[in-house]
């Protein structure tokens, strides 16, 4: 079974400095029937103006998980990090006990476009850890994970029975990531036009849940890129 999340059905904030569209429920936004889906939590897509940010603020118990389209983020924590998130690069927070941090557009001229996600973690109260990984070599027409439980083939470990891989398609490939038995699929569409599965058609901002299916396929037929999260 296929349920489509159109784009349009987001919730969307505009704070001038923030434009910013919620898959699921997040901050003013709130719908009993899209609270997140198995433990994904928060998909949330973010645009900030050049030399914008979010200032310090606190997490606790949650896997963070920011992916850079377009653009630098900078980004400084209570644990002493500091630095540059851009293109092709992901950026890994487990929370834990707590942690603060700040999200700065890098740029005084250009945008930053990138998104951020929760994924709730297996064990509360655990201590905070963070990491930041450039996936700048993941290839059109192939599937790369980008996390894991196990941090296996390259993919950054988490605190969570979930993964995430990313698709990449420059145009006429097919890609398939098999579902397990028991489990859960979630499709972010990035960017481009895809169609999922043989009859779902999915493009940039569309998300899709999938449960009782044996695989993940994608198909595009021009630049494309799409997020895959295997969930219990």
């Amino acid at each position: 079974m296929i349920t489509r999340r159109p784009a349009a059905e987001r919730g969307h904030a505009d704070h001038g400095w923030l434009k910013s569209a919620h898959t699921f429920s997040f901050a003013d936004y709130r719908d009993p029937a899209h609270m997140g889906f198995r433990t994904l939590r928060v998909i949330n897509e973010d645009r900030v103006q050049p030399g914008q940010g979010f200032g310090m603020h606190p997490h606790a118990d949650m896997e963070i998980i920011t992916l850079v389209l377009e653009g630098n983020l900078r980004h400084k924590d209570s644990m002493g990090n500091e630095g540059v998130i851009g293109p092709g690069e992901i950026q890994y927070m487990s929370a834990g006990t707590g942690i603060r941090h700040s999200e700065f557009n890098a740029s005084a001229r250009e945008p930053v476009h990138f998104y951020q996600i929760w994924v709730i973690p297996d064990k509360k109260g655990l201590p905070p850890t963070y990491l930041q990984r450039d996936f700048t070599h993941a290839k059109a027409g192939e599937i790369t994970a980008l996390f894991s439980p196990e941090g296996d083939a390259g993919a950054i470990a988490i605190r969570s029975n979930a993964s995430l891989h990313t698709a990449k398609f420059a145009g006429g490939e097919t890609v398939t990531h098999p579902l397990p038995s028991g489990r859960y699929a979630w499709v972010q569409a990035v960017a481009g036009e895809l169609t999922l599965n043989g009859g779902t058609v999915l493009k940039a901002g569309d998300g899709a849940a999938l449960a009782q299916e044996q695989a993940v396929t994608l198909t595009a037929t021009g630049p494309a890129q799409a997020l895959i999260f295997d969930l219990p």
